[in-house]
């Protein structure tokens, strides 16, 4: 699935001391005027079992979902990093603390339509505010925290641009990051900004709560493009209800008894928010959530998390299943009972999921748990499920043909340069996909083209946008993606980005070839270490890829693009500028994805150092 706001780094932990901040209290009891709002240590997670009949997202409104999920016994667990629980909140206390955070909004100041932008920590206040949001008429935005955006003022000022972008009225920001408040915030006309602590510190009003309808806009949530112009999808409740209801029932097909749902995905990127923290609540499940800044430290409290409480649906990036591969770990695993191992947020690497499944087989692991899905923030999030319980299925083409007459003719002969594909599935019900040539005309069968889409779930527009909406949505519903792919068998297959496509001398070269070719044979690179597009100069396009580089030695600096360019060469047929970097200094989404355009935009704007000798001879 594509993927929403842009990082400069991959995600990586952040120390409180490399903020500057002090350290976090334990939670405690926070008495707030006349009710009490509990924020306490727990020894019992939440039970997977809501005790209850299992709806399927068959509401008109996420409140009206949280309303029924409150009568059953399912709900949120926050963990800490090393998967210790901090927090059991069930549905039943958060619509409790969401009725109340509602009236204290309202008696912030805000009015029925006003949003409200939150710092997005995986936490009990995140979901209270959220809720709280719904239940009172306004709209939240969630935002990203700074796990790796290059500094504190890179990071503010993009923060600035979606508060700006979204009109909000109020922005909330964690104790995490508390000390830069005011930086955030300053010269914004705001009825409330501060900590969660701070607005729970507002008296609650007696107000009456506005009757919400499926029409009304639920959320905005900032879909992937530049961090100067940033884009809030408008999302209504109805939109969100259809796509969590078909990824409830048609997608993942959650069952009567025995789901629950464990992730590490940032509740401010469509496959987090959407995906693990609002589905599951519309088909009453339990969520156990582990904060995403901790993740690339410890994976393995992701997989700790699954064995022991039982969890069978959780989603990663394919760098996610890549960053537990590799790494040790220690003690039993039961992973047996993990039935929807679910992978989206970029292009699907098949081999990194063998890997996957070859290093924890003996875990219990089943490969035919993994699922391949497509979507996008501009559809709320899914837009095709592959069928369940057959594992990654793939299509290996002769990559030749693909490049010279975009057609993917199948092939397994050795002697051509070859491409793997995953297929990601059909449409969910009630929504459609199609691949178009550039006149707009249907493509056939294997034929690669522009991908559009239409369905319930499609966004309203990019908030306060008409003319950027209207050019991806036209007036018959369809969505422009932006993704090149093709159709087989009744599934899509998604082959890249279009702004992506480099065309050289007639052929179509897709970035991600030359890529995975150099993380994979050569020994010193990783899984995204290397991105690479065209610069358009007076001679025409030059290709340039940027390699992160671990090396000081020169000599091994000068192996690393040697061998690299030659490796361009040899299997692509491509000369290719390798310029090196230092490590973490790729940029990189919410996801996990690399942003070429951003990329680009940094080695343009001077950020990468350029020499000679960087350049292929």
């Amino acid at each position: 699935m594509r993927s929403s706001i842009i990082f400069v780094a991959p995600p990586k932990p952040i120390r409180r001391d490399q903020l500057g901040i002090a350290p976090v209290s334990p939670p405690c009891q926070i008495e707030k005027q006349s009710r009490l709002i509990t924020m306490t240590p727990h020894e019992t997670p939440v039970p997977t079992a809501s005790n209850q009949k299992r709806r399927h997202g068959d509401f008109p409104t996420f409140s009206a979902a949280l309303d029924y999920a409150a009568e059953g016994t399912a709900g949120f667990n926050i963990y800490n990093g090393r998967g210790q629980l901090l927090e059991a909140l069930p549905y039943a206390v958060l619509r409790t603390q969401a009725l109340d955070t509602a009236h204290r909004l309202l008696s912030a100041g805000l009015k029925v339509g006003d949003r409200v932008a939150i710092v997005a920590e995986s936490d009990g206040d995140f979901a209270r505010i959220f809720f709280g949001c719904q239940y009172a008429g306004l709209v939240p935005a969630p935002l990203p925290l700074p796990i790796a955006f290059g500094g504190r003022e890179a990071y503010t000022g993009t923060l600035r641009g979606m508060i700006e972008a979204s009109g909000a009225r109020a922005v909330i920001v964690p104790e995490l990051i508390g000390s830069w408040t005011a930086e955030i915030v300053e010269g914004l006309d705001l009825a409330f900004g501060g900590s969660p602590a701070e607005l729970l510190a507002i008296s609650p009003g007696d107000q009456t709560l506005p009757v919400i309808s499926p029409d009304d806009l639920s959320y905005l949530q900032f879909s992937s493009g530049s961090t100067r112009f940033p884009m809030g999808v408008a999302v209504t409740q109805a939109a969100g209800m259809a796509n969590a209801r078909a990824i409830a029932r048609d997608g993942l097909k959650v069952r009567e008894t025995g789901d629950r749902c464990v992730s590490w995905l940032p509740l401010y990127h469509d496959m987090g928010l959407v995906g693990f923290f609002l589905t599951p609540l519309t088909c009453q499940l339990t969520v156990d959530l582990l904060p995403t800044r901790e993740f690339a430290r410890r994976p393995h409290v992701w997989l700790d998390l699954i064995s022991r409480n039982r969890g069978t649906i959780a989603y990663s990036p394919s760098f996610g299943y890549e960053l537990c591969a590799r790494r040790p770990i220690a003690g039993d695993l039961d992973l047996s009972h993990w039935r929807i191992a679910g992978i989206g947020g970029d292009m699907i690497r098949h081999h990194i999921l063998e890997a996957f499944s070859e290093r924890f087989a003996a875990n219990g692991f089943d490969r035919r748990a993994f699922v391949a899905s497509y979507g996008m923030a501009e559809a709320t999030l899914a837009i095709s499920f592959a069928p369940l319980d057959t594992g990654i299925v793939t299509d290996t083409i002769d990559l030749r043909a693909l490049e010279k007459e975009g057609v993917a003719h199948p092939s397994n002969d050795p002697s051509q340069a070859l491409r793997t594909f995953v297929l990601c599935g059909v449409a969910l019900p009630e929504h459609d996909v199609q691949v178009r040539d550039a006149e707009g005309a249907l493509k056939a069968n294997r034929h690669v083209g522009m991908v559009y889409v239409r369905g319930p779930s499609l966004m309203r527009g990019y908030f306060g946008r008409d003319s950027e909406t209207a050019e991806v949505l036209d007036e018959q519903g369809w969505l422009n993606t932006g993704d090149l792919g093709y159709m087989l068998d009744g599934q899509v297959v998604i082959t890249g980005r279009a702004k992506d496509l480099i065309i050289i001398n007639g052929r179509n070269i897709w970035p991600q070839d030359l890529e995975w070719s150099a993380e994979h044979e050569i020994a010193s690179l990783r899984s995204r270490d290397v991105a690479v597009f065209a610069v358009e100069e007076e001679a025409g396009e030059r290709v340039v890829a940027l390699v992160q580089c671990r090396a000081t030695n020169e000599d091994d600096r000068a192996t690393l693009r040697d061998e690299t360019m030659g490796l361009f060469r040899r299997q692509h047929g491509v000369d290719v500028d390798v310029i090196l970097v230092p490590p973490h200094t790729l940029p990189q989404t919410s996801s996990g994805k690399l942003t070429r355009a951003r990329a680009k935009a940094m080695l343009l704007a001077g950020q990468f150092e350029a020499s000679s000798d960087h350049r292929a001879a």
